[in-house]
């Protein structure tokens, strides 16, 4: 099975930053009409494209598929999500005997999820 997922951002530069830094994401700008960048981002790709329409109000939850990925330290994940200008929507959390798991928001107003594996999180 292939997946491939798109980020809209406001400011493209920015995202770009934020997850090259957070996730250690590679970006290549497409050469096509509109303004696009691939993502390379592991065992799955996707794209990066401006926001086609106004971002929703802040506090109104997640308007569009939420995905969650894997990283190797939560901990220093998220300090480099707040750092980075990103914020906290749900707090760290153990999903029992799998894994740690939180939601966050990035520079450009998408929801997203973090884990780290941890068979012994929540036991």
């Amino acid at each position: 099975m292939n997946i491939y997922f798109e980020i809209e951002a406001d400011d493209p530069a920015r995202a770009i930053n934020f997850y090259s830094q957070v996730l250690g994401w590679r970006f290549s700008e497409d050469q096509g009409p509109e303004r696009y960048w691939r993502i390379e981002a592991g065992e799955f790709n996707g794209g990066l494209l401006p926001r086609s329409a106004i971002r929703p109000p802040a506090q109104c939850g997640a308007n569009a598929f939420v995905c969650s990925f894997e990283v190797a330290n939560f901990d220093a994940a998220e300090q480099t999500i707040q750092k980075l200008g990103g914020s906290v929507v749900q707090a760290k959390f153990p999903v029992a005997g799998q894994s740690w798991q939180g939601y966050f928001m990035d520079t450009e107003g998408n929801n997203f999820g973090i884990f780290e594996v941890d068979e012994k999180a929540g036991v």
